[in-house]
Order: structure tokens, then sequence, then C-alpha cells
């Protein structure tokens, strides 16, 4: 959503100027419209730096989605109207989903359709989720669609939520490890080193190795940062290529434990939303394009772009997913040829999810119980190297008196 100034006229032909929020101009024209004014022009905002802060508060989350349409959900299946719905909504929700919800309303009450409102949001709803509503509305049955899409969106979340929570632990463990480095280094060793040089001490190797990596980041601090700076940009410059991006999404899926982890919960994400999908109606072709579109790994989604190619000229969908063993597992082109088979493609596709989500929480146990010792270890080697560097010079010093 945009922010635009317009100035207009009314019916008694004064000038009339104003702030609307739009998606776009034409959206902010017929904003403008209907509030009964003639449009004499109209020019997006420019946001300063205070905007731009205020609009990434705003901005809509995954929760904010996940609550519309439940609440969305539950309305219509309890028999409202979609615009009595939204317009309860609108009153209800807050911040920038509540301005999403108000142009959603606009859009229907102006006689378009749930699907064609959704899809000036992209930012917001994906392209699975459109496509999901457009299948509902088509099929007459948005009700039970709004559900199924509801609970799918929560499961999504608990899943992702107890990845995140797992690995929580070990990233405070190694933020921490890096920030005490870093105090030591910058405001200890400079200290320590005036008190060695003031007794001519003969520093052993620990302590020149931490005493010289602490002068260069104290004196250099600036060179530091543009060098870390500059490698983040090179490695999402390279990121954005669509060989760097294949080469990456390849390395981590040879990750040790990580990238098992990680394929599990993509295709545990790809599964379920490939079933909800076929239950709603959408052909198989138009959910593996989908899919592809929004899949979170470039080896998936070549490997779905194919075997959609491949379903289109006549092969079954576990012939085209069994091309990719490097993407697909042995067992779910088994199952997806059962579900071709018995004509329960949906069932099959949910229960294969449900196998991929247990074991995306055995690796999530696996991943926790192999980093704690690791980093345990880690954290044991820079601590004895710290206090080696720190207090062996110390000790010679004492024992020399």
């Amino acid at each position: 959503m945009k922010l635009f100034n317009y100035k207009a006229k009314d019916k008694s032909n004064e000038l009339v100027t104003g702030e609307v929020e739009a998606t776009d101009e034409r959206h902010a024209a017929k904003l403008v419209r209907e509030r009964g004014l003639i449009v004499l022009t109209i020019k997006p905002v420019r946001e300063s730096i205070f905007g731009i802060i205020k609009k990434l508060k705003e901005k809509v989350t995954s929760s904010d989605v996940t609550s519309f349409t439940r609440q969305l959900s539950t309305m219509i299946n309890a028999g409202l109207p979609i615009t009595e719905a939204l317009h309860i909504l609108r009153n209800q929700l807050k911040g920038s989903m509540q301005k999403v919800v108000a142009t959603i309303l606009s859009d229907i009450e102006g006689g378009e359709s749930l699907s064609s409102s959704l899809e000036k949001h992209k930012k917001v709803f994906s392209s699975t989720y459109i496509a999901l509503i457009k299948s509902g509305e088509v099929g007459g049955v948005l009700d039970e669609v709004l559900a199924s899409l509801a609970d799918n969106i929560e499961k999504q979340q608990e899943f992702k939520g107890k990845v995140k929570g797992a690995l929580i632990y070990p990233v405070i463990i190694v933020v921490g490890m890096f920030a005490v480095s870093l105090i030591m280094m910058i405001f200890v060793m400079p200290r320590l080193m005036s008190l060695y040089q003031d007794f001519n001490a003969e520093l052993p190797l620990p302590t020149k190795i931490l005493i010289g990596t602490s002068n260069f980041i104290f004196k250099f601090w600036p060179l530091v940062l543009v060098l870390v700076g500059s490698g983040f940009y090179g490695f999402s410059l390279y990121r954005k290529t669509p060989k760097g991006r294949r080469k990456i999404d390849e390395l981590i899926f040879k990750i040790p434990i990580f990238g098992s982890l990680q394929r599990q919960i993509i295709l545990t994400d790809l599964t379920r939303t490939l079933s909800l999908m076929s239950g709603a109606g959408v052909s198989i072709l138009e959910a593996l394009n989908i899919t592809a579109e929004v899949v979170g790994n470039v080896v998936i989604s070549e490997a779905l772009k194919d075997a959609a190619i491949q379903v289109e000229k006549g092969f079954p969908v576990a012939f085209s997913f069994a091309r990719h063993p490097d993407a697909f597992p042995y067992i779910l082109s088994q199952m997806v040829a059962v579900g071709e088979e018995t004509g329960k493609m949906e069932e099959v596709l949910k229960k294969i999810s449900h196998v991929f989500e247990i074991e995306s929480d055995e690796e999530v146990k696996g991943l926790t119980a192999a980093i704690e010792p690791v980093i345990m270890i880690i954290l044991g080697l820079g601590v004895g190297f710290l206090v080696i560097a720190v207090i062996l010079p110390i000790y010679n010093l004492t024992s020399s008196f």
C-alpha cells in the first residue's frame, strides 16, 4: 500500500486536497472518486526515513494472514456474507492488515471477486493462497477451501515454530561467544599489552596471535567493517544469479544433518500444499507450476518445473518425480504412484506430508543433540585459548620475581 496526495474538486466546484492510501495511482483515483470528488492530480508521497521505519514495523506478518484466514473461514462457514465478514474483520484488525482488508472490502463492493482483489496484495498473500481461493470460488466451495487453508497455514506456523525454537539455544551460544571474544580483543587486550610492555615480558605464541588480531581490529576497524560488508554484499549478489543460487542451494542440501533437515522441511510444506490444492480442485499441472514458483530451493523448484513439463506431455506425476532423485526421495514417487492409481491423490499427499513432518521432527532433535556438544567443544577451545593467552604471560611475570 502506498500513500498518494490528490487534488480534486467537489460538487460545489471547490478545490479539495488530501491523502489516500492505495496500491497504485488507478486505485487511488478510484477511491477519491468514491468520495464524490472529481480527480485533478494524484502523486505518490515521498517517504522519509521515519516513514520507512514505521512501514517496516507495520509490515503484515504470516501470523496476521493466519488470523485473517481463520476468522474469515469461521464467519463464512457460519453463513455470513463475505462483505459482512470483511466489515467485521476491518473493524477488529489493526495496523497494516486492517488497511489491506479495507482495500479488499472496497474492491468486492465494487464488483470484483475475492481472488482478484487478493492478487493486488501479492506481498501479503502467496500465489498458492490466491490460486486456492480462486478454485474455491469457481467450485462454489470457498468455505471448505478457507477452512482447509486456515488449518494448513496453522500447521506450517506450528512446524516452523518448532524448528526455530530448537535452534534458538545454539544461536544464542554462538552469538555470546563471538561477543565475548570481540570485547576481549577490543577492550581487555590493549590494557594488558601496556602491562606486558612495561615489564618487557616475553609473550607466548597464543598471546601474540590474540594481540595481533586485537591490534588489527582496533586500528583498522573501518577496513574490517568494509571487508565484512563487501563480503556479505558480494555473497548476496552471487546468490541472486541463477548459477550462484543453484550452487548455494545444492551445498545447503549437502551440509550434514542441517541439509537433510532443510530438505525435509521443504518437502513437508510442498506435499501439504499439493494435497490442499488437489483437494480444492486445482489441476495437478497448475499446482506443480505454482509450487515451483514459491518453493524456497532452486533444486526442488527446477525439479517441479520439469515435472510439470513431463505431466503436460502425458507422463505420470510419479514418473516425473522419479526423474529427480536429488530433489525427491524414492518414497515420494512411490506414494504418488499409489495416489494416481487409486485416485486418492489428496489423501496420499496428506499422509506423506505427515511422514515428512515426523522425520523433520526427528531431524530437529538430532540436529539439536549434535549441535550442543559441538558448540560446547568449540566454546571450550575458545575459552581455553583466551585463558592461556591472557593468564600465561601473567604467570611468567609472577614466576620471574
